[in-house]
């Protein structure tokens, strides 16, 4: 006779998040059960894009506001909105938060908290929005 546990299977949604255990993260929350690695590959890289995005904005100040919706947009959707949000807090620096905040609010995917990245939870109000990120996506 065996015994079933049965556990709450978001449970993992709410442990915490940080860089040994992020793609483990990414993988138990991607919604394509039948892929093969390197499309899973591919949509985990876009949260790559989105940091390197929001890097080169903070240094250059030029934003590809665009191909950074797409890319959100398509992360949002195969690994869900909370999960991705999570996941691009615990990969993006926080001197980009402030950039990041605003196209998450554009996408209305902003908790008011985002808990357990790298040991603390994330309080939104404590995040400034960037007003000329917000002019640019107002135009859209």
């Amino acid at each position: 006779m065996t015994v079933e546990i049965q556990t709450n299977t978001l449970d993992f949604i709410f442990e915490d998040l940080n860089e040994s255990n992020i793609l483990l993260f990414a993988a138990k929350c991607y919604e394509k059960p039948n892929c093969i690695d390197s499309e899973f590959d591919e949509d985990y890289k876009r949260v790559r894009y989105i940091k390197r995005l929001l890097n080169r904005y903070r240094l250059t100040g030029q934003i590809k506001e665009r191909l950074l919706l797409n890319h959100l947009v398509v992360a949002q959707n195969v690994f869900g909105i909370l999960p991705c949000t999570r996941m691009l807090f615990a990969r993006v620096g926080k001197k980009d938060w402030s950039a990041l905040k605003t196209f998450l609010l554009y996408t209305s995917a902003m908790p008011k908290v985002v808990k357990g990245i790298n040991g603390e939870d994330i309080i939104s109000s404590d995040i400034s929005v960037d007003l000329k990120i917000a002019d640019i996506l107002r135009k859209i």
